[in-house]
């Protein structure tokens, strides 16, 4: 009740300010005749008026109260605007769209489980064993390897695997994407070619333009990555490394076969290519699949991962395993740009619940659930037209083919008005040949009003592509 009371009297404030009843130098109401004004105890408004503060919208004077401060807030116009939908569908639009999108907007085309999928239970139950943490562990920077204990526990899962890896050659960084960016300052430079499948997760394009490199893409097929192509860019192009999702590959929900793997160590070792193994996935699987990691041994595979699709986004923490001498480097590159390993505080609390022996069952029951949602928008998807390039054997995407003469961009951008956020082919396809997909996040596609916007949509776009 006293948050609640506190964001009421925040909220007051906020308005005046907002109307302009206040402005930069008025002093604000004292705390007494605030908290009679709005019925609240001045410990209310005290808490209120510092969190302002902290904010930047007010600040005390000693002795003399508080004042309205140059900082204003922004137009109503331009804070309800959220990122710009007319901008390019690129790989940026649909990160942008999801992350900023209204609470009340559709996500199908995001690329998380929604809230009320996560194991909200053992997080608070980690949060709490943290709260008798001593002070050095809510105060202190990370190490720069990250958390011993939770280093530990990723060991032994690997090592359930088939993956003999120690404790040092894992790294800790903030998120799976901060692994990837660390391993291309390590490994690239400007002008280096990188591999990629066609199509593949958008931000791995985004990223890797962001390191000035040329980036070429490779046809990925319901079995891995077109073999062929994959000989023919090694010899032709000599590229460096080669980025791609093992198992329940994003956006197709693939799984490559065992002998695609062995063939791509293989040819990696013969043109000296080192592989990033994103496996941000693994645990989405019923059955573990080959993995390149596994198989090479650390190498010239490096694996990455985080926690943000099974625990919480929130929670921000991913790994790095790597050969010990490629960790070595790593850690000064962390520590250069980020001084030292992620938060203790996020450690703490992802191997507070997965050694709390809650998570198996966690990850039981979401393969269950997520089985059943994809059957389930499969089915719901049918009577537009709209169907599975393939069934994946598990995960929460479904990458599907829309009718001949839709665009999925163009589908994309006529839904977004509509406040229903897709994934358009295009996105994730650096040849542009995928206009006529698009991902779906089958635990965020329950809505019926999705498929309403859908088709209509859809039924727009067909009218709009009629000639006379």
């Amino acid at each position: 009740m006293d948050a609640t009371r506190t964001g009421e009297v925040m909220e007051a404030i906020r308005a005046k300010l907002a109307s302009r009843a206040l402005v930069t130098g008025d002093r604000l109401p004292s705390i007494r005749q605030f908290a009679a004004a709005m019925a609240v105890a001045p410990s209310t408004v005290v808490e209120a008026y510092d969190r302002l503060a902290a904010e930047g919208l007010i600040r005390s004077r000693r002795g003399s109260g508080f004042y309205v401060t140059a900082t204003s807030l922004p137009p109503t116009t331009l804070a309800a605007a959220g990122a710009p939908r007319d901008q390019a569908v690129d790989p940026f639009w649909v990160s942008r769209q999801s992350l900023d999108a209204d609470p009340a907007a559709l996500k199908p085309g995001c690329g998380w489980l929604p809230a009320d999928w996560m194991p909200h239970a053992a997080l608070r139950r980690s949060f709490r064993a943290l709260a008798r943490a001593d002070n050095a562990t809510l105060a202190n920077y990370g190490p720069t390897r990250g958390s011993l204990a939770l280093r530990r526990l990723l060991a032994g899962r690997f090592a359930g695997e088939g993956l003999d890896v120690s404790p040092e050659q894992l790294l800790l960084v903030t998120s799976g994407t901060q692994a990837i960016d660390l391993i291309c300052r390590f490994l690239l430079r400007p002008g280096d070619t990188v591999l990629v499948d066609d199509p593949c997760y958008f931000n791995f394009q985004a990223l890797l333009r962001a390191h000035q490199v040329r980036i070429m893409g490779v046809p990925y097929t319901r079995s891995g990555p077109d073999l062929d192509a994959f000989a023919a860019v090694l010899q032709g192009e000599r590229p460096r490394l080669y980025i791609t999702n093992s198992a329940l590959h994003n956006p197709t929900g693939a799984t490559p076969s065992a002998q695609v793997v062995h063939r791509l160590l293989t040819m990696a070792s013969a043109h000296d290519l080192t592989i990033v193994e994103d496996d941000i996935f693994a645990d989405f699987e019923p059955e573990l699949s080959p993995r390149l990691a596994m198989l090479d041994g650390l190498q010239r595979v490096v694996r990455v991962g985080s926690f943000s699709k099974t625990l919480s986004a929130s929670i921000r923490c991913g790994y790095i395993a790597a050969r010990m001498d490629w960790i070595e480097g790593l850690v000064d590159l962390q520590i250069a740009t980020g001084f030292g390993g992620p938060s203790p505080v996020a450690t703490e609390v992802i191997a507070g619940v997965l050694s709390g022996g809650s998570y198996r069952k966690h990850m039981d029951d979401l393969r269950q659930r997520l089985t059943r949602a994809r059957r389930d928008t499969a089915r719901r998807l049918e009577p537009l037209g709209i169907r599975p390039w393939l069934m994946p054997r598990g995960g929460f995407y479904l990458w599907c083919q829309l009718p001949e003469a839709q665009d999925s961009t163009a589908l994309a951008r006529a839904a977004v008005a509509e406040e229903v956020v897709l994934a358009p082919g295009n996105v994730f396809s650096l040849s542009g040949i995928a206009s006529g997909f698009l991902r779906f996040n089958v635990a965020q596609a329950a809505d019926p009003r999705m498929y309403e916007v859908l088709g209509r949509t859809m039924a727009a776009s067909q009218i709009g592509n009629v000639q006379p």
